[in-house]
């Protein structure tokens, strides 16, 4: 059941510009000792990383909304996450006229693909005023994408959670992790096993990277996990979010979408100005049937289709046919 956008409209939303404080994300003497101890000809990635380490310093960006921020659009771009923006809205309420740093609980996005959960992990960034990594499970192999690999291992790197931390602006960037129920495990390694401790505030506050092997403050960051089916996902990880099952948007909502959507896309590129203001009813009815993550694509091919023909008004002729433009199988026959 979605949530009204003005269920905490008690409390006044205004644009505010994101307040920022320093953070140390890690201690450079411990770094220093780490180089220090280095054979001189030995483990030239991992001298890199320190001295890197060093030259960046431990400082970073934290920050938060300066009071409750305007989330109207985010309500109307994304009708189908307003349980989500709800809790978002609480947590940055909670902070939003202390000295407490942002907090916000780890979450689990359920749903089939295409209903924009990577979309909103995008948003809640950009609402927020910080960076984003992201993480596709579905593509990994081992378990050091998250944690690192050993030094000891030919061609071993820091994890995307070191990378984040070390070589951005931030303390507390957005890292999504996507697909998470397709992470396989090896009866040898899990790899979700780094997600344990990073889930805690209490043992996130000094992760420890194997490749690196410095402890880094990983306890600002805010968690985004994305997934189709959570039966794969393990009880440890769901029990240190707030689970969400997003549905497909209904039918009124997925033409809003695409009206949204077209209105974007024309206001964004100078040839938009070519095109009518706003699509015709049959072309957005045609539009509703499709996941958001499909839309803009639909659109794309809808704009040069009428501009090849002439037309400064979208026709339903003008989109894509069912196969979404797709191709069959390659092969000899």
């Amino acid at each position: 059941m979605s949530h009204s956008p003005n269920a905490l409209a008690c409390i006044p939303a205004t644009p505010r510009i994101p307040l920022a404080q320093m953070r140390s994300v890690y201690d450079c003497a411990s770094v220093q000792t780490k180089l220090d101890k280095l054979p001189a000809q030995d483990h030239p990635a991992l001298r890199a990383t320190y001295e890197r380490m060093l030259a960046k310093g431990a400082q970073r960006f934290q920050v938060k909304p300066s009071g409750l921020p305007a989330m109207a659009e985010l309500y109307e771009e994304l009708p189908n996450f307003h349980a989500v923006l709800d809790d978002v809205k609480r947590q940055i309420a909670l902070c939003a006229d202390s000295g407490d740093a942002l907090e916000i609980t780890p979450l689990l996005l359920l749903g089939p693909p295409g209903v924009g959960k990577t979309h909103f992990a995008r948003q809640l960034a950009d609402l927020l005023g910080t960076g984003h990594a992201f993480l596709s499970m579905s593509a990994m192999t081992a378990g050091w994408l998250i944690g690192g690999a050993s030094s000891q291992w030919k061609g071993a790197k820091p994890g995307k959670v070191f990378e984040a931390l070390v070589e951005g602006e931030y303390a507390n960037p957005v890292m999504v992790v996507d697909e998470i129920d397709k992470a396989s495990a090896e009866a040898s390694y899990d790899p979700l096993g780094s997600l344990y401790s990073l889930l805690e505030h209490d043992t996130a506050c000094a992760f420890t990277d194997e490749f690196a092997e410095v402890a880094v403050d990983a306890s600002q960051l805010i968690w985004v996990a994305t997934a189709n089916d959570a039966r794969t996902i393990p009880d440890p990880i769901l029990n240190r979010c707030n689970v969400y099952e997003i549905e497909a948007p209904d039918f009124e909502a997925a033409r809003g979408i695409a009206a949204r959507l077209y209105r974007n896309i024309r206001a964004a590129h100078d040839w938009g100005r070519q095109f009518t203001e706003s699509p015709s009813d049959t072309v957005l009815d045609q539009l509703a049937a499709l996941p958001p993550r499909e839309m803009r694509r639909a659109w794309m091919t809808a704009f040069g289709n009428a501009k090849l023909a002439g037309r400064s008004e979208i026709q339903t002729t003008d989109l894509p046919s069912s196969s979404g433009g797709r191709r069959g199988p390659l092969g000899f026959t």
